[in-house]
């Protein structure tokens, strides 16, 4: 479910005005996240970490309003929910594009994950699926220690949607940390609401 934003009411109603007309709408970040504690209770509650991890994810995603906003049709929209697009890696090297439906509840969130998954490794190709716009865009790379991050985007493609990756955990003196890069559209928020997005997700992960 969605309901119409009142542009002509919104706070925010210039600065979207202003950054939409842009050839290049979308800006970034790259921090790093403690997840040491997360780690341990993904372990302790049986689920992969990627999933665990991703679960945090959306549900600071669904907690921050702006990150439910998305553009159609030149109109804005608040999503009820959003569930994540997560690239998922095949045994031939290559990866689709998943649907993973959010729960608050993390096992049934496992669970959708690992269907998803197995799902995924039965296609071929990228898109494997009819998607939903109630999405993130989201992405691991557990190779890679990075420091900053961008993404393949075509500019006449009127994309809204929030882009969150990660990178490889590293570990020093028992501490777990993991690269994180945001990225979004400017007209949808600012760097004020990535902030409350990095804040509340370490704090997930502290629980």
């Amino acid at each position: 479910m969605k309901q119409k934003l009142n542009l002509e009411t919104w706070n925010r109603k210039e600065h979207y005005l202003f950054f939409k007309q842009m050839e290049e709408p979308f800006f970034g970040i790259t921090t790093t996240i403690d997840c040491t504690k997360a780690y341990e209770k993904a372990k302790e509650l049986n689920v992969s970490f990627f999933t665990y991890y991703l679960h945090k994810t959306l549900v600071a995603v669904n907690e921050i309003e702006n990150f439910r906003y998305r553009i159609l049709n030149d109109e804005i929209y608040i999503f009820d929910q959003i569930d994540a697009s997560a690239t998922i890696l095949r045994a031939d090297e290559t990866f689709g594009f998943s649907q993973i439906e959010f729960s608050e509840d993390i096992l049934k969130f496992s669970k959708n994950t690992e269907n998803e998954i197995t799902r995924i490794q039965t296609t071929t190709g990228l898109f494997t699926r009819d998607f939903t716009e109630n999405l993130i865009h989201f992405s691991a790379l557990p190779w890679i220690n990075f420091t900053s991050f961008t993404h393949a985007r075509s500019f006449t493609w009127p994309d809204s949607c929030p882009k969150i990756s990660f990178g490889k955990m590293m570990e020093e003196n028992g501490k777990k940390t993991m690269a994180m890069s945001v990225h979004v559209h400017h007209g949808l928020m600012d760097g004020f609401h990535i902030g409350q997005f990095v804040h509340l997700f370490q704090k997930l992960l502290d629980k």
